[in-house]
């Protein structure tokens, strides 16, 4: 099929649209010359000659052609986008020999008249002769369109040239300011430095002069000093005669020290001999006394109490007369459901009981320390030594052992008194060449479980934490885990630890006491003395023990919680004083097994107990009647334990 040909009447439209901006267009390129300062208008005005001409070679041709109306009236904007299309087949030239019919209306007035309507055939040739006008004009156009590119391209490529040299003028004129500004800097350095030099000339120049004055006065001191030294000279000479004699007398002098250090060294040999004889004896003394002595000790009536009857309790003179400490203790008990058969009410019982000492109602704390304060010693000695208080509940255990409250020093009790006499014999022997360290150790057993008693913060209550354990494979010494082992050196530390343990004591009210102490507390004290003169060592434990008071409840009385809880801890307070005395009666009968293990309080208390320690219990009783049952198992629990005897003691020394 062929081409379909384009109308004419598109083909001019679509020219007028291409002529539209090349005749409008304002170019935004730079020209040279006069034609760069030319805007729209002016070029409009330099094309208007060549329109004129263009115009000149045609005739104009107008139509009232509806759709020709249209192609004048389109939008600007379509005509400036609009794409011009290349002229597929060229419009077919008007014949000059047209019909006459057809022929071109004659001129009026210098114009062209309007062809009549039907005339189409003259309509087409105007248009024709109007297009080849406006091809031309395009031509025209392109020419000097190309023109102004070339130009643009030329002043572009002026441009650049122009931007590139003026960067580079930019650079150097950045390079030669900055060595300007280093100029001027370094202009000013040097002119402070030659301000700097000028005031250091000046400074040195007054040092000159001063340093030739400082001169002549050396000078005139060096001359003072020649005289000086000439009569130091003859000064010396006299000295040196009067050294040779002080030389020979200095001899002399080393000779009578070298003397008098053989009879000191003397002395000290005789001197630590003498204290090993001491401790000799003082061991051979306390074990005539025996390695397990029991003190009986009775508190006095408290205010409130009902007073005992007269012959209650006696305490019989000793073999010297009343002069003598008192060694035996009578208890005197009337039972009035006991009677004869007669009717008559029986006649009382007494019991006789005998102690290494017995302490009555009136004797002080100071009293009681008096008579132990011997055994303290042998723990510096290195004697293992466990001092416990045994008894019923509020028979003054725990006065005896800690003291009252106030901090009064009347009424210190045992443990504070034993721990200042060991710091003060300590320091004593600190001067025979003996060196002391302690360590101590405060602990609690509560129904078969240890705390400690030295906790703070969050680790207060946490017994099941705490275990007695073996120090190392194959030692002998015992720890308990997770317990405070506090260095002491000083009376105030340890007041402060016993202040703290009286604080987490566990304590209950009970029927024989308002406050009872329901559980074992052990504080021990470790001492390790050293003589590094002549390599002597010695550690033993000091073991101060408040037992847990006994108290026995009636099987008949109805238990609520809080008793059934007092129950418990008797059966546990009853069950470890059962084993404290099978073990001291196995150690008497030099048994094989001894049963330690039984309780925590003997198997912490293993090292204290044996035949290498030195054990003290004080029996603590009731002076009240009430309490006469109680008072007669305790102490006949104490005669047992003074019946017993352990082998010698050996001294803990390396």
């Amino acid at each position: 099929m062929e081409p379909q040909q384009r109308s004419p009447l598109l083909e001019v439209k679509g020219n007028v649209e291409l002529k539209r901006p090349l005749a409008k267009a304002t170019s935004r390129l730079p020209l040279s010359g006069r034609r760069l300062k030319r805007g729209p208008d002016q070029m409009e005005e330099a094309l208007e000659p060549e329109k004129k001409r263009t115009r000149g070679l045609g005739t104009r041709v107008t139509t009232t052609h509806p759709r020709a109306a249209a192609l004048n009236s389109a939008p600007q904007t379509q005509s400036q986008t609009a794409v011009p299309k290349p002229p597929r087949k060229p419009a077919p030239r008007c014949s000059t020999a047209v019909a006459p019919a057809t022929a071109a209306p004659p001129m009026v007035g210098g114009k062209k008249p309007k062809r009549p309507a039907w005339d189409l055939k003259g309509q087409l040739c105007d248009l024709n002769a109007e297009l080849k006008c406006c091809r031309e004009r395009k031509q025209v156009l392109d020419q000097e369109n190309q023109q102004l590119r070339d130009q643009l391209r030329e002043a572009q490529q002026q441009a650049s040239a122009l931007g590139a040299e003026r960067r580079t003028l930019e650079e150097e004129l950045t390079r030669v300011r900055a060595r300007a500004e280093q100029g001027q800097r370094e202009l000013g350095n040097l002119s402070a430095r030659v301000l700097e030099l000028e005031e250091r000339l000046g400074t040195q120049e007054g040092l000159v002069q001063e340093l030739q004055k400082e001169q002549l006065r050396l000078q005139e001191e060096r001359r003072g000093l020649a005289a000086r030294l000439g009569e130091q000279e003859r000064r010396l000479q006299t000295s040196e005669a009067s050294l040779s004699d002080s030389q020979e007398e200095v001899a002399s002098l080393r000779q009578k020290a070298a003397a008098r250090e053989a009879v000191l060294a003397e002395r000290e040999d005789r001197l630590h001999g003498l204290e090993m004889e001491r401790r000799r004896l003082h061991n051979q003394l306390q074990e005539l006394k025996g390695n397990i002595r029991v003190f009986c000790r009775v508190r006095p009536v408290l205010p409130g109490e009902s007073t005992p009857s007269p012959g209650f309790l006696q305490f019989p003179s000793g073999p010297c007369g009343p002069s003598d400490p008192p060694t035996r203790l009578s208890l005197t008990r009337s039972d009035e459901r006991r009677g004869t058969l007669s009717g008559a009410p029986a006649a009382p019982t007494r019991h006789d009981f005998s102690f290494d000492r017995v302490f009555p109602p009136g004797s002080g704390q100071d009293e009681v320390f008096e008579e132990i304060s011997v055994l303290v010693q042998s723990a510096l000695d290195g004697y293992p030594v466990c001092i416990f208080a045994y008894g019923q509940t509020g028979s003054g255990k725990t006065f005896t052992m800690e003291g009252g409250p106030g901090g009064d020093p009347q009424v210190e009790g045992l443990t504070p008194r034993a721990l200042r006499h060991l710091f003060s014999v300590a320091q004593e022997l600190s001067g025979q060449g003996w060196t002391y360290s302690f360590v101590a150790s405060y602990v609690e057993i509560y129904n078969e479980t240890v705390r400690d008693l030295l906790a703070t913060g969050t680790r207060k209550g946490q017994g099941g934490e705490c275990e007695i354990r073996r120090a190392g494979p194959g030692s002998e010494e015992l720890t308990v885990t997770n317990a405070r082992y506090v260095p002491v050196s000083c009376e105030r530390e340890v007041e402060a630890l016993l202040h703290l343990a009286r604080q987490n004591r566990a304590v209950a009210r009970t029927a024989q006491n308002e406050r009872s102490s329901r559980s074992h507390s052990v504080f021990q004290l470790q001492i390790s003395g050293e003589h590094a003169g002549r390599g002597l060592q010695c550690v033993a434990p000091l073991s101060l023990v408040d037992l847990a008071g006994s108290e026995r409840l009636d099987p008949g009385l109805a238990l609520g919680p809080g008793e059934r809880e007092r129950l418990r801890e008797t059966q546990a307070i009853n069950s470890s004083l059962s084993t404290l005395g099978l073990v001291i009666m196995a150690l008497s009968n030099k048994e094989a097994h001894v049963p330690y293990r039984n309780s925590k309080l003997t198997y912490l208390l293993q090292n204290s107990l044996g035949g290498s320690a030195k054990m003290l219990m004080f029996v603590n009783i009731s002076p009240l009647e009430e309490n006469v049952s109680e008072s007669l198992n305790s102490l006949r629990f104490a005669s047992k334990v003074n019946q017993c005897v352990i082998g010698t003691a050996q001294a803990n020394k390396k």
